[in-house]
């Protein structure tokens, strides 16, 4: 029985996604909820498992090409079945061995043992780490080479040498981040204001409770600590916690805090703290923790990333100390915070040395005046310089 392989309707909001990297080729036989291929929206990047078990007769939508939720990418099913004549393509699927397009994953040097088909992700992975997939012993179906025996390869062994790296051309990824980002400056009024925090009672309360969390199984970071802030502030501050649809500001309900997370090479993605301001700080970390550690191993589901009402970047953690950053829409405003350094300020006239912070709030200048993202950030900052 054929099974369509469809572009699939991650999230509500997403009426698009893209064919990042086709994970199998025509001809290779599948099972239901085998991975089969990654796909990108501006929401998330994850992997799509397949829907029914059988032979891939027909990949219809080329990598890099984006398409409309509920779009037939192609067909799986068995090697009699009959394609529906109204897609154009031949009554059969094309045997296994030539399907060339799918077939340049394995280098020359690396062909001797590793002739089977392996995924361009994989392919791409061990080329960057300069590994011989030749060592590898795959573990997924009849015996290929996942994603994941190479990454615990490169765990036990590390990477050889950094071979070299050609020109590089926009990801998938990469392309929905500079899209929603030009978008979101030619739809927003941006304005920026800045704020210097005094974090002594923050970084003094962390120090007491982090072995104490850790014990719990939580990481006690400082992005837990502006969520509190930030999530605390906007339900004081109403007017931030906002969009704009249809020429109204729409006050949003809940307090949802989205939290930026750097991908490396590959990016960004903003997981979602649902209804933070009902939280304390232990489970704010907990849940920060988990959506975290879930991006940066690609495993956020779509409904994690949903949501957002107000957004967080910690470009601090890079070493950065000042940045004013792009509003994630529909929201209309985002929360960024430097590197915590120790600095010498004035405190009743006296000059001492303090860790300080800049933080900056960028907010939608249609929805929001100066004097209203001012008094947000004073409650931002006041939470934080007065922690216990």
């Amino acid at each position: 029985m054929l099974t369509e392989i469809l572009m699939p309707k991650l999230g509500e909001s997403v009426i698009e996604g893209t064919v990042s990297k086709w994970l199998v080729r025509e001809g290779e036989v599948v099972h239901e909820f085998d991975p089969i291929l990654e796909v990108t929206t501006d929401k998330v990047d994850t992997e799509i498992p397949a829907s029914g078990s059988g032979t891939i007769l027909k990949l219809l939508v080329s990598e890099g090409k984006t398409v409309p939720a509920g779009t037939v990418l192609g067909w799986i099913g068995e090697l009699s079945d009959t394609l529906p004549t109204e897609q154009g393509f031949a009554a059969h699927p094309t045997p296994a061995t030539t399907m060339a397009p799918f077939a340049k994953a394995v280098t020359a040097e690396q062909s001797n043992k590793v002739n089977a088909f392996v995924s361009p992700v994989v392919a791409k992975l061990a080329a960057e780490h300069n590994v011989d997939l030749n060592q590898i012993t795959g573990t997924g179906n009849a015996g290929r080479i996942t994603k994941k025996d190479v990454e615990s390869f490169i765990e036990k062994v590390g990477s050889i040498v950094e071979a070299p790296k050609d020109t590089q051309h926009l990801t998938p990824m990469r392309q929905a981040i500079a899209k929603h980002m030009v978008q979101s400056k030619q739809t927003s009024a941006h304005v920026t204001t800045v704020f210097e925090v005094n974090m002594s009672a923050v970084t003094t309360h962390q120090l007491a409770n982090k072995t104490r969390f850790m014990d719990d199984g939580i990481k006690l970071t400082l992005t837990s600590y502006f969520v509190v802030a930030s999530a605390n502030a906007l339900l004081k501050h109403t007017i931030v916690n906002s969009t704009m649809r249809d020429d109204k500001i729409l006050l949003m309900d809940s307090v949802n805090v989205g939290v930026a997370v750097a991908l490396g090479e590959d990016g960004l993605i903003v997981p979602v703290i649902k209804d933070a301001a009902g939280k304390l700080l232990p489970e704010i970390a907990l849940d920060l923790n988990g959506l975290v550690t879930r991006a940066r191993n690609h495993r956020l589901s779509p409904d994690e990333v949903q949501s957002g009402t107000f957004t967080i970047t910690n470009h601090g953690v890079s070493g950065s100390l000042m940045a004013t950053a792009i509003i994630n829409q529909p929201q209309c405003a985002i929360l960024a915070v430097g590197a915590v350094q120790k600095r010498a300020i004035v405190e009743k006239d006296k000059v001492v040395v303090q860790p300080m912070a800049y933080m900056t709030l960028t907010f939608d200048h249609r929805i929001i005046d100066g004097a209203i993202a001012d008094a947000f950030m004073n409650t931002v900052k006041t939470s934080l310089e007065n922690w216990t």
